[in-house]
């Protein structure tokens, strides 16, 4: 219930901002020099993931700390389906900031995938990676992707960016994700708990390390439950998208025996492109500034570095965000 109130409370909040009902709301941008100084009160809304994932956990902080800066601006942070759900809403002018997957704002940015035309998005900076979290049941006797077939799995929330690279992975393992399996798209808590009763067989989930849900799991339902490798359809996703790379889970994360290899993709946050420069200025400052207080929320925060947060090709920085970083030193 808990959480269930923390994303209407947002929802509310962020909406009302978003539709231009709110003096404060984040204003376009109007030309000139970025100072980054934002003359009066405003307040941004921030689209984050699902309630036992990364995303969440960071965003929450991150608004926290936004607020914390001392400045004008202030943030709300709110659960949402994640990636391709936060770009949508972004431009659609609900929230004004979105985590998000590098492999869907690529399609966002392209017209491509879940998008039908390019959207005008732009980001504040490259954060942490994505690792795809693939997990079965020991008595599903699945071995590979390609043996998801006639299985129940997890793809996800409906238009979220585990959605669409579980898809992806399962047309390169040579199976059709509306035919050959039972899908069930669901987020990481009712899937967790599909994954515990048996009634779901195996999952996909792209997060940060660690994820809470997936801690959950692993420590309820050790010797129930194991890691599937899918480093073997790495060569057929590069062909869709070039982002994908390989990658391993730390034993430390989850307590496995070994590190487990997988396929991992950075995490962009994201803005429209017109947004307020200065505001944009500040948001990106605060990541940096208050990246300690971050870590605290979560250990993904390491990974949030100057020397990588330029790298967010094919989508452009938003022009607030090369100011801060030229003033914080990030290397070109």
């Amino acid at each position: 219930m808990r959480r269930a109130a923390i994303g209407v409370v947002g929802l509310l909040v962020v909406g009302a901002a978003g539709c231009g009902g709110r003096q404060d709301a984040a204003s376009t941008d109007a030309g000139g020099d970025v100072t980054c100084d934002v003359a009066s009160d405003t307040r941004v809304g921030i689209a984050t993931g699902n309630a036992t994932g990364v995303y969440f956990a960071l965003g929450n902080a991150y608004a926290e700390q936004i607020g914390a800066a001392g400045g004008k601006v202030k943030a709300t942070a709110a659960e949402t389906g994640a990636s391709v759900q936060n770009i949508q809403q972004v431009v659609a002018g609900t929230y004004n900031v979105a985590f998000s997957l590098a492999d869907t704002a690529a399609d966002a940015i392209n017209g491509t995938g879940s998008f039908t035309s390019k959207q005008p998005i732009a980001a504040l900076a490259r954060i942490h990676t994505n690792y795809t979290q693939v997990i079965v049941r020991k008595g599903a006797g699945i071995k590979d992707v390609a043996a998801m077939r006639g299985k129940r799995v997890s793809t996800g929330s409906p238009k979220s960016g585990t959605e669409v690279i579980a898809n992806r992975v399962l047309t390169a393992a040579g199976l059709d994700p509306a035919k050959d399996i039972s899908a069930q798209k669901l987020d990481l808590t009712k899937t967790v708990d599909g994954m515990k009763d048996g009634s779901i067989d195996a999952l996909f989930w792209s997060g940060g390390l660690p994820t809470p849900g997936i801690t959950d799991l692993l420590t309820t339902s050790a010797g129930k439950v194991e890691f599937l490798d899918i480093t073997a359809v790495l060569p057929d996703l590069q062909k869709i998208n070039p982002v994908y790379e390989t990658g391993a889970i730390p034993a430390s994360t989850y307590k496995t025996a070994a590190d487990v290899p997988t396929i991992i993709v950075p995490n962009f946050l994201l803005v429209r492109a017109d947004l307020d420069p200065n505001v944009a200025c500040v948001l990106t400052r605060v990541l940096f500034d208050r990246k300690a207080q971050l870590e605290q929320a979560n250990a993904a925060a390491k990974e949030i570095t100057l020397d990588k947060s330029r790298k967010t090709d094919p989508v452009p920085l938003h022009r607030g965000a090369v100011k801060a970083l030229d003033d914080l030193g990030a290397p070109q």
